[in-house]
């Protein structure tokens, strides 16, 4: 009975010691085995089973993978004393875990230590370099165009305030070069940095606005002047079409008139040429008509020329 259990005993203390002895790194891990807070061996960098010393050996894991650093948005003048907010992130990760634990110790310390040292990077790149530098990376022309500016952005060549020298792709390479050296005593690499977003502070956000504006009103009557030329010119253009319209009409009904008159007059002279008396007589009659009524009174002498009709019916 004895014997059994003391086997028993021996198994629990075996099974203890495996399991406070051994340890796993997975793919995305690191492990830096400490004693009494010394780092002792090679760092474990491979995925796998391990082991330890139980108790008086601690195994202090590290990420292996690419972490994250997000700078805090922060006001940056550049080079032509244009005043943005400036947002950056990086991407690191732990190449020496020894010299990480012996120096940061935990990522939480990394963090604080990125700081101090991308921060400052940031804010020197920037303030070197002009504003069109850190908003583009190359010269090529932009392929849309501002809305009534297009014939003049296609006719003007380039303006050299909006060539860049350097551009936006180069600073944050530049901040990665100014960074690093400040971190290999870390064990620390920075693989990148990015600008994530750059705005205009608030007092200069505002002119802007008041130029944009005041160019899009510029704009704005530039179309109307225009439209207000157009339509002058489309009604002058249309009164001249009326008028044309309308003498060409009046000609046409005038030619059309006279030739009418011109073949009624041949028409009369032909039929009254016949018989000049009868013609004579009909006229005469046609004004006795128009000129006189019932109620109307006449002294003309015998021998006048328009009663001569009248004397010769009373002869007869």
């Amino acid at each position: 009975m004895k014997t059994k259990g003391i086997i028993i005993a021996v198994i629990v203390v075996v099974g203890l010691f495996l399991f406070t002895a051994a340890y796993v790194v997975d793919e995305t891990e690191q492990v830096v085995v400490t004693q009494f807070g010394k780092v002792v061996g090679e760092p474990k960098t491979e995925p796998g089973l391990y082991f330890k010393l139980p108790v008086i050996q601690q195994a202090t894991y590290f990420p292996k993978n690419l972490l994250q650093w997000d700078g805090d948005p922060g006001q940056i003048p550049t080079l032509d004393k244009t005043y943005i907010w400036v947002d950056a992130f990086a991407r690191w990760k732990i190449i020496d875990p020894v010299k990480f634990f012996q120096t940061v110790n935990n990522v939480v310390g990394a963090q604080a230590r990125l700081d101090n040292i991308i921060d400052p990077a940031v804010r020197n790149l920037i303030t070197e370099n002009r504003l069109i530098e850190t908003v583009r990376r190359t010269n090529r022309r932009l392929d849309t165009f501002e809305v009534g500016l297009e014939e003049i952005q296609k006719n003007e060549p380039q303006v050299s305030v909006f060539m860049i020298t350097t551009g936006r792709e180069k600073i944050t390479e530049a901040i990665v070069t100014q960074a690093q050296p400040k971190l290999n005593q870390f064990g620390i690499e920075l693989v990148d940095v990015k600008l994530k977003r750059i705005n205009y502070v608030e007092e200069v956000r505002e002119s802007v606005y008041a130029r944009m504006i005041a160019e899009r009103k510029q704009i704005a009557e530039k179309f109307r002047s225009e439209g207000q030329g157009e339509a002058r010119k489309i009604l002058g253009q249309k009164e001249r079409d009326l008028k044309e319209i309308t003498s060409e009409a009046y000609r046409v009904a005038q030619e059309i008139k006279g030739k009418a008159d011109a073949e009624a007059t041949l028409l009369y002279a032909e039929a009254y040429g016949v018989d000049p008396d009868f013609y004579s007589f009909t006229k005469t009659l046609e004004t006795y008509s128009q000129a006189m009524d019932k109620n109307s009174s006449v002294v003309l002498s015998t021998d006048t020329e328009f009663f001569k009709y009248l004397k010769d019916y009373r002869a007869e």
